[in-house]
């Protein structure tokens, strides 16, 4: 039976279309926003030792390493004015890895890797996969940049 040029459904298709529709749904990444504050933390406890506590590039480590730290509070100015969102998050992953550290960076394994459930968006709005402690670091980061 036809209502207003539309099919009648019933009562089970209604069901069974809203399950599908939220499985579909539930499997598409929601944009999330970092936690600035819990970045900060993780940067304490993974990242100061090399980069330093204003994560200017002087942590402690640096005397001993071939290839001095970068200086993160200068990467938006590095890159054009633009938070380098997809290298920041690719470095800390080991998407990138930088050949210096001798292995994937952070060396503190799979911590940070890829497996995360999140989306952070580059300058141009694409979005970029990332673990939770990622998306934090890159808020924190983001929040460090001189101007």
């Amino acid at each position: 039976m036809k209502m207003f040029g539309l099919q009648k459904v019933s009562a089970r298709h209604l069901r069974l279309s809203g399950a599908v529709a939220s499985l579909v749904l539930g499997a598409v990444p929601v944009l999330a926003e970092g936690n600035a504050g819990a970045g900060a933390a993780l940067y304490a406890q993974h990242c100061v030792s090399c980069h330093g506590p204003q994560a200017d590039g002087r942590g402690p480590m640096r005397e001993v390493l071939l290839v001095q730290p970068s200086d993160l509070t200068t990467l938006t100015a590095r890159h054009g004015g633009a938070f380098p969102v997809e290298r920041v998050a690719q470095r800390i992953d080991g998407r990138d890895p930088l050949v210096a550290h001798g292995s994937s960076m952070p060396v503190y394994g799979d911590f940070f890797d890829t497996t995360g459930q999140v989306a952070v968006r580059t300058g141009a709005g694409q979005p970029v996969m990332v673990s939770q402690p990622v998306a934090d670091l890159i808020v924190f980061l983001e929040s460090l940049q001189a101007e």
